[in-house]
């Protein structure tokens, strides 16, 4: 059974209708036994993260994600709260991910914030990425990055390196969206059902 955490942010309407292109089967649910019981977890998010953290706390979820032992998948803000701290209002986060989040520091004339639209993915080091090339473009809209650390299987150049994806153990984050980046993104997400 794969579960899309539904815990008050956005986004959950496209990752419903990825899933279903790809004829998966799914529930969304805020249930902590549910997603406990899931054989796949999607956490997809757009927007803040103190937010998400409050929306998670307030649904009894922190504690279900960390003892998860199937894998999970964090889309964005999803897999911004599972680092150990986002600059977004000084947030705490889950601390599965060895890295903060950071927002990006503009240069002038050079990048715009948020960095939105395609950009590469490379360093590809993960089953998530099977039959994907270096350089394959996938979609971003952030305006905070993940920092490099031993945690990275994919990286982005904006202004400087990020990590594009992360992993540790059982836990996967993508911060580009892979339900919004077409062909590259539908595989993505079923080598991540295929897990």
């Amino acid at each position: 059974m794969i579960t899309i955490v539904d815990y008050g942010v956005g986004n959950l309407r496209s990752v419903e209708n990825a899933l279903h292109r790809s004829g998966a089967e799914y529930i969304l649910t805020s249930d902590p036994a549910v997603i406990s019981g899931a054989d796949k977890v999607l956490l997809p998010g757009v927007g803040n993260a103190a937010e998400a953290m409050a929306n998670l706390r307030e649904r009894g979820l922190i504690r279900c994600i960390r003892e998860l032992r199937k894998p999970l998948l964090g889309i964005c803000i999803g897999m911004q709260v599972l680092c150990r701290h986002s600059e977004e209002e000084d947030t705490p986060c889950i601390g599965i991910f060895d890295t903060d989040v950071v927002r990006f520091r503009p240069v002038e004339g050079a990048m715009k914030v948020p960095h939105m639209g395609w950009n590469t993915i490379n360093n590809l080091s993960s089953p998530l990425f099977k039959n994907i090339g270096e350089s394959s473009y996938v979609y971003f809209v952030h305006s905070y990055r993940p920092m490099l650390c031993r945690d990275t299987i994919a990286t982005t150049d904006y202004g400087g390196m990020f990590s594009a994806a992360l992993k540790y153990e059982n836990f996967y984050g993508t911060q580009f969206h892979p339900e919004k980046s077409g062909d590259t993104g539908e595989l993505i997400l079923k080598n991540f059902l295929a897990l």
